[in-house]
Formats: structure tokens, C-alpha cells, sequence
């Protein structure tokens, strides 16, 4: 048979059931859902599915009235639906790379743009990052995920998780922050040095610093969704 193949192809790049359980790497980009019930899913990221399954954005009052101002400040980028139902769901985020996370009664801060899915049993309540918001236009929001249960995160290329441990603080930069440990609380410093560098000097002059002991996961890509004020 011709390697070039349509049946060739096809044999090649089939759906395949590997029996992983709730959540399933269809490919390293590709989510599979294997549903039975509810799942939480970043908004407009469905690209197939089979069987019987209900979208629902989520509803502006779902998590209360401090919620509903939360995400007036915060905007799209937080946006997600419910699917509901039975059948196989396929899920992903501008080809990002997707993670797998299982939480055993753990707590993790996920960047709001980079949260593909997670189960119903994982709590989640969105953070909006008061100190750089008047700093940036947009300011910078993430996720509290807490509880047991699968969350699936996204990252461009390969992720690199740093340590943080007492008296060894990490510096990186917001664009290129994906996660870090729910114990941690980073603080938002400038370099003002920074500033006079042409091209990259505006975004890298706000730095999120992480003090304790936990890690940060971070990507070699620079997603820019936030952009200094003038």
C-alpha cells in the first residue's frame, strides 16, 4: 500500500481509544473527553464530538454576585461553558500543547487563558490580579482550581517548572506564566531599566515574583494578552 495513502492516512491519524479514563490525549494537542455527566470547558474550544452532549455558556450569576463583577473586570478571557450529556468530546486551544493534572484535595492557580477543562468536582473561582490591573491596560486574571479531580491545562511548546523554596524567589514574566502552586502568592515589581531596551523592553518591565516554597510553570512563548498602559 502507498504510504501517501488516503486509507494509509486514515489508518494513521484515527481516533483510538487508549482507555485513560475521564480525560484522554487524543494527540498532544488534542483533548478527548469521555463523558458521562458534566464537564467545565474553555469557551469555543469544542472542535468535534459524537453522542448526545449540551453546551451552555456559563451563566453570568452561576458563582454569585462578586463572581458576575469578576468577570465584567476580567472580560472574555475567562469564558466557559458546561457540556453535559454522554458521548466523546473532543477540546482544544489554538494547537497548544495540553497537560493532564490530577489533583488529590490540591489547589493550583492556572492564567485565565490557559485553563482548557476540568471536572465538576474541582472548585474553581477566578482572581483578578488587583495591584497590576492599574498597571496594565486589561490588568491580569487567573483560576483557582481546588479539590480532587482532573483539570487539563494548555501551554505553547514545552513547559518548564521551576521550584520556589524560601530565600530563592523566582522571577518570570507574566506573558510566559502559565501556573503556579495554589500556596503561592506572587507580587507584581517593575524594573525600570527595562524600559529602555527597543522592542521587548514595554511587557518585560512588569515581573511577577514568586517567595515561599512551591513551583511555577512557565512556557517558552511570550502570550501577549496584556499590554502596558501608556
Amino acid at each position: 500500500m502507498n504510504k501517501y495513502s488516503i486509507t494509509e492516512f486514515v489508518k494513521n491519524t484515527e481516533q483510538e481509544d487508549k482507555g485513560e479514563g475521564f480525560f484522554e490525549l487524543e494527540t498532544p494537542r488534542l483533548l478527548e473527553v469521555n463523558l458521562d455527566g458534566l464537564v467545565w470547558a474553555k469557551a469555543g474550544s469544542m472542535v468535534a464530538y459524537n453522542g448526545k452532549i449540551k453546551f451552555e455558556r456559563e451563566g453570568i450569576l452561576e458563582h454569585g454576585i462578586g463572581a458576575m463583577f469578576k468577570k465584567a473586570l476580567t472580560g472574555e478571557g475567562a469564558a466557559l461553558m458546561k457540556a453535559n450529556g454522554q458521548g466523546k468530546l473532543y477540546l482544544a486551544d489554538s494547537g497548544k500543547k495540553i497537560i493532564i493534572l490530577y489533583l488529590q484535595n490540591e489547589a493550583i492557580y492556572v492564567n485565565g487563558n490557559d485553563l482548557l477543562a476540568f471536572e465538576p468536582s474541582i472548585n474553581h473561582n477566578i482572581k483578578l490580579m488587583r495591584k497590576v490591573a492599574g498597571m496594565m491596560a486589561g490588568g491580569l486574571f487567573n483560576v483557582r482550581c481546588e479539590g480532587t479531580g482532573m483539570i487539563a491545562i494548555t501551554v505553547h511548546y514545552e513547559p518548564l517548572t521551576l521550584r520556589v523554596t524560601p530565600g530563592k524567589p523566582i522571577i518570570t514574566d507574566p506573558n510566559a506564566t502559565v501556573a503556579w502552586s495554589g500556596n503561592l502568592q506572587p507580587e507584581f515589581q517593575t524594573d525600570v531599566s527595562l524600559k529602555t531596551f527597543i522592542g521587548r523592553g514595554s511587557g518585560e518591565s512588569i515581573q511577577m515574583r514568586f517567595e515561599g516554597d512551591g513551583f511555577v510553570i512557565v512556557q517558552p512563548y511570550e502570550e501577549v494578552y496584556m499590554q502596558e498602559k501608556s
